[in-house]
């Protein structure tokens, strides 16, 4: 990222501190603080309060998902009308891009947890060293994934057992999107400080605006239209390199036009003074990180036991996934308002109302994800006859779609707490539930089902929500039990 001119004089940097401070009798650096202090208000009040701020946070978020996931899905149903094949070879490169984009989550998980409690604090300038510091680690990170991805693309595919022909279908595929990771690292960085900052409407926008050329790309360069050449899944891979570039060139405009004390505006002192915060973002980031791995690792042992029920039952879970993704996006969002409202309030020291405002952002969180899982229940085949014309495919998809839309609620609430907690720099607590609901029951279940018992594939879409259930009653338990108000610890 090219940083923004830096004012070298000290004085300046303290001036900033003061200013972003303001009043100290009169400001509370978060509003559930001054609700908190205040027992004039009344608790109707406060709720409505607390509701607007959560709702204001998540909806710019949820929006943005809506975009990707939509942006998603039209990927996959172009991709769909080439062959089954081509959507298998989507489907195993999309093992792997989880993979590094959750990676790179876990640098975003650190990110906001360093940057909501100093803005709590109201120390601006150590916020944006945590962000600095952030961009040099996913930066990092970056430069191995793609290291990797172009010189063993065919042997990742291979790992996932995939056939010979959607092997070579898909290694192009893989070598442009995963290939484009550093463009991907910087840009997932700067969106997480925006949220710590509470701004989740700009990376909104940014969202809107990749969806827009991602779409038309693809449209253009897979099945050559207007004169261009017909690339199929080579073309989609283009037109996702694209839309990931356009994304980091406005993250970077909005950065370097940020106003001078802003936590998201870096400049090269904010770098060259970012060595002491590396040492807290790698230590906030592992666990996140081998949350991640756990949980890719898990999913791709999953995605193994799959492909022994042949390319239909791949095809399905490819399309059901991004079907019923949109019923899970709220989650995300409540998600990550309470990640930065639980992250600003402790850093305010107000453990009371970061506890409130993680349990209300998880109440909201429930009543949407149970409505729209029911609604995706209920339309699910006619939602599988929308992504694909094949017979054999819109046969799985219909209950796959079903186990997923039922485990929805298990689904956000977990996303939720697992915010809550990541806000407060408890980032192990979703590392164990991970691995509980993953490697202690799916997994084994799936595995036991594929090769043992040789049951329909109706029992691995049973395992998957087996581990929803396990991973949302894990996560109540840790934030009831109140561990997290005193985790970060700097």
């Amino acid at each position: 990222m090219s940083p923004a001119p830096p004012d070298d004089d000290p004085s300046h940097e303290v001036e900033e501190e003061v200013e972003a401070l303001g009043d100290p009798e009169t400001s509370s650096p978060l509003p559930s603080g001054a609700l908190a202090a205040g027992a004039a208000v009344r608790p109707s009040d406060a709720r409505r309060t607390a509701d607007r701020e959560i709702w204001g946070l998540a909806w710019p978020v949820i929006l943005s998902q809506v975009l990707v996931s939509f942006s998603s899905l039209l990927d996959i149903a172009m991709v769909g009308r080439l062959s089954r094949d081509a959507v298998a070879a989507v489907g195993y490169a999309t093992q792997y891009q989880w993979l590094t984009q959750s990676l790179l989550f876990a640098v975003g998980i650190a990110c906001v947890a360093l940057m909501s409690r100093a803005i709590g604090a109201g120390q601006p300038a150590r916020a944006r060293q945590a962000h600095a510091a952030s961009v040099i680690v996913a930066t990092g990170l970056a430069l191995v994934v793609t290291a990797v991805s172009l010189a063993l693309p065919g042997s990742l595919l291979r790992l996932l057992n995939a056939q010979p022909e959607v092997v070579a279908l898909g290694i192009p595929y893989l070598q442009l999107t995963l290939g484009s990771t550093l463009l991907l690292s910087v840009a997932i960085v700067v969106e997480f400080a925006l949220r710590a900052d509470k701004d989740t409407r700009t990376p909104m926008r940014i969202a809107f605006v990749a969806s827009l050329v991602k779409i038309a790309l693809n449209a253009l360069l897979i099945f050559g239209l207007f004169g261009l050449p017909r690339l199929e899944l080579v073309g989609a891979g283009l037109a996702t390199v694209a839309s990931q570039a356009v994304a980091l060139a406005l993250f970077v405009a909005v950065s370097r036009r940020a106003r001078a004390a802003s936590p998201v505006r870096l400049g090269s002192r904010d770098l060259r003074s970012a060595g002491p915060r590396i040492g807290e973002v790698v230590r906030l980031a592992l666990p996140a990180v081998a949350e991640r791995v756990v949980m890719n690792g898990a999913m791709m042992a999953y995605f193994t036991f799959i492909g022994t029920y042949g390319t239909a039952a791949i095809a399905a879970y490819t399309i059901g996934i991004r079907v019923l993704s949109f019923s899970w996006i709220p989650g995300i969002g409540f998600s990550t308002a309470a990640s930065t409202l639980v992250g600003q309030a402790l850093g305010a020291s107000d453990p009371d109302g970061a506890r409130r405002a993680g349990w209300r952002a998880v109440q909201l969180a429930l009543a949407v994800s149970i409505v729209l899982g029911g609604l995706f229940a209920a339309g699910r085949v006619e939602l599988a006859q929308l992504f694909t014309n094949d017979a054999g495919v819109v046969d799985e998809l219909g209950p796959f779609m079903l186990v997923l839309a039922l485990s929805q609620p298990f689904m956000g609430l977990h996303f939720t707490l697992g915010g809550a907690l990541r806000g407060a720099g408890d980032t192990v607590t979703p590392l164990a539930a991970v691995t509980l609901g993953n490697w202690a029951l799916r997994v084994p279940v799936a595995f036991a089902c594929a090769t043992i018992l040789e049951a329909p594939v109706l029992w691995l879409w049973g395992a998957m929500m087996l581990d929803h259930l396990a991973r949302a009653v894990w996560m109540l338990v840790a934030f009831q039990r109140g561990r997290w108000q005193e985790r970060l610890g700097v």
